[in-house]
């Protein structure tokens, strides 16, 4: 154990100058952490203290970050738009709270242009790096820049004064305090001064120390222990220190125990990351020191974190009042327990992560080694202080007895008074409610798909090797003239193989087939042997030689299963239906009539499926049981029989500034088309769940690089014109986080959609209606499109702005509108949680609550019959932007799909009610293994759903989604993008993707204009429509390197399933990190790989024009949203909640254990906690004689009790704004935690 030292000793030297501490973050609604992750990486390694703050960081979180970490340098990425907003917000707030001197960096790939970085560095940022530095200087060479523009700041930074001036009030004054201590700049003198005081100062003040292994989840403790402190004590102030290692090599260190703790937006709590600045130790020696100062001030209560730490370390003891331990279940051996220091000094143990497998166990055998230690056999095992936890589930029951424990066992040991530490909190639960996604006995299942599809492969070989033999020897027969041949594929009858000399058991199918055939033709070749090839004297018995041959071919038949005897039998009329001129085919019981040939130019009939010509058995086996025509099981070469006539895979993607914007692009995008199939992206206020607000940080991003959507009327306006019911409408909505809400909105857009159409085909009714809105709108002003209607607009939609369908029909006929709606309508959500906690970042609900709400939109689906509208678009496009390479891509999207499978069977429900609801979404990018991605991806589906889960052929067929990429898109000699778009788009269509977005060359560093959008889905049309290889629907069919590529994939998958399986199955990978680390790995190796240009990149890092080689040119039209829509969006959003508030339902929003909820009643010059946007109370409260005693309580309600969540929402989105929904599930489902 390493000896901690009380005091400093006076004069004591420090081997090194102070470390440069940095803040690192991505801006607010920024879920786009790889660079940032990268460049933190480099400035740790370059010796400078870390506080990674992670994703979706508003400008008052960092400020506050840097000021209570008296940190010397802010470095940020910003890639979602809104960057100048942001970082003039930064500069102005650290000048107006006394911290000019911090540095702050930035960067933002192509998405910052040099006129906006120009007027950001003249403002006051010390400097935006841009792709075009990243290329002349290199990683490393660009954060030595960094790093010597702090450095030199620091330097300059004048003698801090301000030690006689700390307040709690003034968060930089305790900052330069503990700087002070940590850094030894206080005198002997003033240092002894000083800890006199403090020792006066602080008697009354407790301090609470938790150390323990690493990776028991401390900070997760800490984070659930101080919403619990906030909540039930409304006046208490805390400050916390937290410290994690120095690394031993640059000097450096990662303090990342900020990124996991929600609870510091309270403006009650203060926080300051240590460095432990020396080796083999979980403390720093001024740590005593900083724990007298904390206790000093105003302050109720102290938290120490140490770093993780050994068996035998148990420095904490005497530095604290109250010691905890933080262990988990994996520490071996229960005989280890006994090496375990802590577990003898610790007031109170918390066995966490009880969730985990032997968690039972071990918390048996901690209580028994604790009785031991303190010879306390006596004790009953409720009354031993070790509690078990799950600290990362939100309101863990688990946490909240052992919180109410430790107030008690602080408050006797302590003496402290009973008035301010008994805290009151429901305790009727007192274990840890584990929500079990999927049971333990299925956590193999990605083990178990591997292993099955290499069988499967295995048994096609096989099978293939049977089917060539028996054709071998059927041909022989054949050629022999042998008169009793039976047809292809049929055995010999028994008494055509009967001879006295063949043993009796020959031509007998053993259990072994392989074995059986073996044996056979030992026998009959010794039997032939002996005979000498002669025949019987009465010329009546077969040659032996016909006899040997017949045995041979049934013994091989035999060994052919009967679905492999039932495909070649099948083959020649399968192949025939796609050779003949016309192919005649029903589909729920309606004739589909395909001519099979289109004619070229030159009159050359080209098919549109060419079959395999091969007359081998064994070869036809192999096609048939590793690819089949499309349209067939396995589905390698496509879900469907042919392409869809009349309806191309082209998606129309937009999304810009308001509803009205996007809506009039989307009218541009459709006309003409005979198939409106309409692909939206959301702003990142939107995709946060958020409403638009007037704070910089969030106004400069409303409606940029997305459309922004904030209420019922605003979806309203969005799809207006589009028939959402109509069979050849499709819509799809690229959103995660908030998806439930956003899916809420949509579904009463359709309903409310169908109302309008048939009160308008009565004028009767329609006139009755149109009363009663005017009734409603009495006095107000009613919401209205803003702007002139597209042309194709016919306002579909528009007519019940500011109203819902059931305000204007009986209950009835609005329930035969909403079932039959819900029936027709088409489209897709994305709504894949597991690929925002690992990649993405648009997590803003606890994981669990988040795949709660999927399961309760599927079950919704499920009981409603929609049928047409995939509920989840499960995402490997957002791995593949993460860093991911294909292979990752392909099998964490894949695993992802049969987790979601897993839980939903767990939820009860059936494979085919929810399967054919699924759909998949993946990335196309230039490396060879995206030739085969998508034939890959169905073969496993279609085999894992057949074989394992027994689903019918509709739910084995994969739909996906194909975008190209976005990380191929260079900022750098921008015109080429097009070039890697078109080929990665004949990757696509020759693969026979369901749809197709083609990324516009422009949005590496804007919004698509219309001219690049049009240019975009040109690409696809002339693929489409012009390139004649594409008249051909299976080309890639039959190609060796496709074949190969498609094996080597496969593989590739089958082994990544195995290690996401030895990590407990995708959840249990999640909770190690494993795909988010895979994913920065392979995004840190590509981007030195073009850094070095090892990997070839035209116009970026070779072929060079003369002038500005690699440069970006930034001639082009830039498209962000005005002041006026930006305005639009908040005013309205404003106007929703006036008029729709009060009509929710009696009972208020609770928000007693969100995180909105930490801070108690602030003075009005104060500062409040700041969040995205308003509280829902706040909202509701600046409209008491319309809001006032109504709200979402309902919706709370049904989230506690466990109900469907999401048939509460459809209700919920017609009275309230998306950022009020997503505050008030706050409080019932938890905010997400980051992680590093």
């Amino acid at each position: 154990m390493s000896s901690p030292a009380k005091h400093v000793p006076v004069g004591s030297p420090q081997a090194e100058a102070t470390p440069l501490r940095f803040v690192t973050a991505a801006s607010l609604f920024d879920g786009h952490d790889a660079a940032i992750n990268i460049m933190r990486r480099i400035i740790q390694s370059q010796g400078a203290e870390v506080i990674h703050l992670g994703h979706n960081r508003s400008v008052e979180d960092v400020v506050r970050a840097a000021l209570q970490e008296d940190a010397d340098a802010i470095a940020l990425s910003s890639y979602q738009g809104g960057h100048v907003e942001y970082f003039k917000y930064m500069v102005d707030m650290l000048k107006e709270r006394g911290a000019g001197h911090i540095r702050v960096f930035g960067g933002g790939g192509g998405t910052i242009t040099p006129e906006e970085i120009k007027e950001l560095q003249a403002y006051g940022v010390e400097r935006i790096y841009h792709p075009n530095d990243g290329m002349k200087l290199g990683l490393t060479e660009m954060i030595e820049d960094v790093m010597k523009r702090a450095g030199n700041a620091a330097a300059q930074r004048a003698p801090d004064t301000a030690a006689s001036k700390v307040s709690v009030d003034d968060e930089i004054s305790i900052g330069h305090m503990l700087s002070a201590i940590e850094e030894r700049k206080l005198s002997a003198t003033d240092l002894d001064h000083l800890r006199k005081q403090w020792k006066l100062a602080g008697k009354a003040t407790p301090v609470l120390g938790l150390t323990g292994t690493g990776g028991a989840g401390k900070s997760s403790v800490v984070d659930e222990l101080l919403l619990r402190f906030l909540h039930a004590f409304p006046q208490m102030r805390i400050a916390v220190l937290a410290i994690d290692p120095t690394r031993r090599r640059s000097g450096g260190a990662l303090l990342g125990d900020r990124i996991r703790m929600n609870a510091l937006r309270s403006h009650r709590v203060y926080m300051r990351s240590m460095a432990t600045r020396r080796q083999h130790a979980a403390t720093n020696e001024v740590l005593h020191d900083c724990i007298d100062f904390l206790k000093a001030q105003p302050y109720d209560l102290v938290i120490v974190e140490t770093a993780g730490i050994g068996q035998s370390d148990s420095e904490i003891v005497d530095l604290v009042d109250f010691p905890v331990y933080v262990m988990t279940s994996d520490y071996g051996a229960a005989s280890q327990l006994e090496k375990i220091d802590m577990i003898d000094f610790a007031d109170l143990v918390v066995l966490n992560k009880f969730d985990r497998r032997g968690a039972e166990d071990a918390l048996r055998d901690v209580r028994k080694q604790w009785k031991r230690n303190h010879t306390a056999f006596a004790v009953k095992d409720e009354d031993v202080p070790v509690y078990p936890t799950i600290a990362s589930q939100f309101n863990d029951p688990g946490v909240t007895w052992m919180f109410a424990n430790l107030c008690r066992l602080m408050r006797d040991k302590l003496h402290l008074p009973t008035e301010k530490w008994a805290p009151s909190v429901d305790t009727s639960l007192k274990e840890p409610r584990a929500t079990v996604l999927i049971p333990g006995s299925r956590v193999r299942y990605l083990a178990e798909i591997a292993e099955q599809g290499r069988g499967i492969n295995a048994s096609v070989a096989h099978q293939a090797e049977a089917a060539s033999k028996a054709q071998h020897y059927y041909e022989s027969l054949k050629e022999l003239g042998d008169d009793k041949l039976p047809k292809p594929l049929e055995l010999y009858h028994g008494e055509d193989l009967h001879d006295a000399v063949i043993p009796a058991k020959a031509g007998i199918q053993s259990d072994n087939s392989r074995e059986a055939h073996d044996s056979n033709a030992k026998a009959l070749d010794s039997g032939f042997r002996r005979n000498d090839g002669q025949n019987r004297n009465d010329g009546q018995h077969v040659d032996r030689t016909l006899l040997l041959l017949r045995q041979r071919y049934n013994a091989a038949l035999k060994e052919l299963s009967h679905e492999s005897i039932h495909l070649l039998r099948d083959w020649p009329q399968l192949r025939e239906s796609v050779t003949k001129e016309v192919n005649e085919y029903k589909v729920r019981d309606k004739t589909i009539r395909v001519e099979n040939y289109r004619e070229s130019l030159s009159h050359q009939k080209i098919p549109k499926v060419a079959p395999p010509k091969t007359e081998s058995w064994g070869d036809q086996l192999v096609f048939l049981g590793k690819e089949n025509l499309p349209g067939h099981y396995p589905y390698t070469g496509g879900v469907y029989p042919y392409r869809r006539s009349g309806e191309d895979p082209t998606r129309m993607f937009a999304g810009e500034g308001t509803p009205e914007r996007t809506n009039r692009r989307f009218h541009y995008l459709s006309q003409g088309g005979a198939a409106t199939r309409l692909s939206t992206a959301f702003d990142s206020v939107t995709l946060y769940g958020e409403d638009p607000a007037p704070r910089p940080d969030i106004y400069g991003k409303i409606g940029n690089s997305g459309v922004n959507i904030a209420t019922l009327d605003d979806m309203k306006k969005l799809y207006s014109g589009f028939d959402l019911s109509a069979p050849t409408s499709s819509v799809s909505m690229t959103i995660n986080g908030p998806a439930p809400i956003i899916l809420a909105m949509f579904m009463n857009t359709a309903i409310d959609q169908n109302v309008e159409k048939y009160l308008k085909a009565d004028p009767a009714r329609w006139a009755e209606a149109e009363k009663k809105i005017a009734k409603l709108f009495e006095g107000r002003e009613r919401p209205r499109y803003a702007g002139e209607l597209p042309a194709g607009n016919d306002g579909l939609g528009l007519g019940l702005l500011g109203v819902t369908g059931n305000q204007l029909v009986d209950a009835d006929t609005y329930a035969r509108i909403k079932a039959e709606t819900l029936a027709s309508v088409r489209g897709t959500v994305q709504a894949d949680i597991l690929k925002e906690d690992q990649a993405q970042n648009t997590c803003i609900f606890s994981t669990e609550f988040a795949l709660r709400m999927m399961g309760d939109i599927q079950q919704y689906f499920v009981d409603h019959k929609v049928r047409n509208f995939y509920s989840v678009s499960i995402s490997g496009y957002h791995i593949a932007e993460a860093g991911a390479n294909p292979i990752s891509q392909l099998a964490f999207t894949l695993s992802n799909g049969f987790t979601i499978v897993e839980y939903y069977l767990a939820r009860g429900m059936n494979i085919d009610d929810f399967a054919p609801n699924l759909s998949f979404f993946f990335s196309n990018g230039m490396d060879p293994e995206y030739t085969v991605i998508g034939r890959v991806a169905r073969r496993i589906w279609a085999r894992a759903m057949r074989e394992r889960y027994g689903a019918s052929a509709r739910s084995q067929m994969m739909k996906y989604h194909i975008q190209t990429s976005g990380r191929s898109l260079h900022a750098q000699e921008i015109q080429f993008n097009d070039i890697r778009t078109t080929l990665q788009a004949l990757y696509a269509l020759f693969d026979n993707c369901n749809s197709l977005h083609t990324n516009a060359y422009d949005e590496a560093i804007t919004t698509p204009t219309e001219e690049s959008v049009r240019r975009a889905v040109a690409i696809q049309m002339i693929i489409n429509k012009e390139l004649g290889l594409n008249f051909n629907e299976n080309p890639w069919q039959g190609s060796y390197v496709v074949e190969e590529l498609t094996d080597l994939v496969e593989e590739a998958v089958y082994k990544e399933f195995e290690a996401i399986s030895e990590r407990g199955g995708v959840l249990g990978a999640m909770d190690t990190m494993y795909q988010r680390g895979k994913i920065q790995e392979e995004s840190l190796y590509y981007e030195h790989k073009k850094h070095d240009g090892s990997l070839p990149l035209i116009g970026v890092n070779t072929f060079l024009p003369k002038d500005k080689g690699g440069e970006i040119a930034t001639e082009i039209e830039l498209i962000r949203s005005t002041e006026e829509e930006k305005g639009q969006q908040i005013a309205n959003v404003q106007a929703f909640q006036q008029a729709r508030n009060a009509l929710a339902p009696a009972g208020e929003t609770s928000h007693a254990h969100g995180t909105d909820s930490t801070d108690a009643a602030a003075p009005a010059d104060s500062v409040r906690p700041e969040r995205s946007s308003p509280k829902a109370s706040e909202v509701e409260g600046q409209h008491p004689n319309n809001a006032q005693g109504h709200g979402l309580a309902y919706l709370q309600n049904t989230a506690r009790d466990r109900k469907n969540v999401f048939a509460a929402l459809m209700e919920a989105v017609k009275t309230h704004s998306l950022g009020q929904i997503s505050h008030a599930l706050y409080d019932v489902g938890g905010e997400y935690r980051r992680n590093m």
